[in-house]
């Protein structure tokens, strides 16, 4: 693969990682905000009024501020991923574009948020002791590490058991490490539970459920998205276009 053409993926990356942010953000704002409000009203009931002044009021953060996250995220990780999509291409079996965008995007949401959200699971923001914030994040980024680099040699071991096994019971005894291991990690790793006496489970779990809503439709949609565009420059008879030396898209010729 040239270096126009992953230039032109990795925008196609940004572009489609984009469009999957904006749907992110729709859902976000429908089912995140509420349990988000819920855990801040807990803690300014039990702040006992001395709570710190908001220097950004809380419908800019639900509306803007949620907006730019989420929108600057997808984006970012879209990129990422498109530069996954290119190592992944031909290298994981004999799939087309749409197949290795839509397994690119299921390995990136298993990896990055499926795992460290079993082992880890989200909390509410302003809920749990502020003095821990360093250590539940470390924890959550090493599992992070962990589940990719896992993931890898999953892949790597999978590759190696197809000629004996053949490619189906490769991908289970493959997928079964994966599992073993991340489970023995998960046991020696320490708790990040961090959630204070009688905060509301209901919203609790609302919030976890939305949270793991949200990264599922980001990254489904990404497939989704991403497929049909890295398509249309890498297959480009069968979507009528074709790609000129600089990556752009032209019609194809008829003759």
């Amino acid at each position: 693969m040239n270096s126009a053409t992953v230039r032109a993926l990795l925008v196609r990356g940004m572009i489609a990682g984009l469009g999957a942010g904006v749907l992110a953000f729709g859902l976000a704002y429908l089912i995140g905000e509420g349990p988000v409000d819920a855990a801040i009203a807990f803690e300014g009931a039990h702040a006992g009024g001395h709570g710190e002044e908001e220097l950004v009021s809380r419908a800019v953060q639900s509306t803007v501020g949620l907006a730019t996250a989420v929108l600057v995220f997808g984006t970012a990780v879209g990129g990422i991923a498109s530069l996954a999509f290119c190592f992944a291409l031909g290298r994981v079996g004999r799939f087309g574009a749409r197949a290795t965008a839509a397994l690119t995007a299921l390995a990136a949401f298993v990896t990055l948020c499926l795992v460290p959200y079993l082992t880890y699971p989200p909390s509410p923001p302003a809920v749990g002791n502020p003095d821990t914030i360093g250590q539940r994040t470390t924890l959550y980024f090493l599992m992070i590490a962990l589940s990719v680099l896992l993931g890898v040699a999953a892949v790597l071991l999978g590759r190696r058991l197809a000629d004996r096994l053949g490619n189906w019971n490769a991908t289970i005894a493959a997928a079964a490490a994966f599992i073993a291991a991340l489970a023995l990690a998960a046991v020696f790793l320490p708790s990040g539970d961090n959630i204070p006496h009688g905060f509301p489970a209901a919203a609790l779990w609302e919030f976890r459920m939305a949270s793991l809503g949200i990264q599922t439709l980001l990254w489904a949609s990404f497939g989704v998205l991403f497929g049909h565009l890295a398509e249309r420059v890498l297959e480009p008879r069968a979507t009528g276009t074709t790609a000129n030396s600089a990556g752009r898209e032209v019609p194809a010729p008829t003759g």
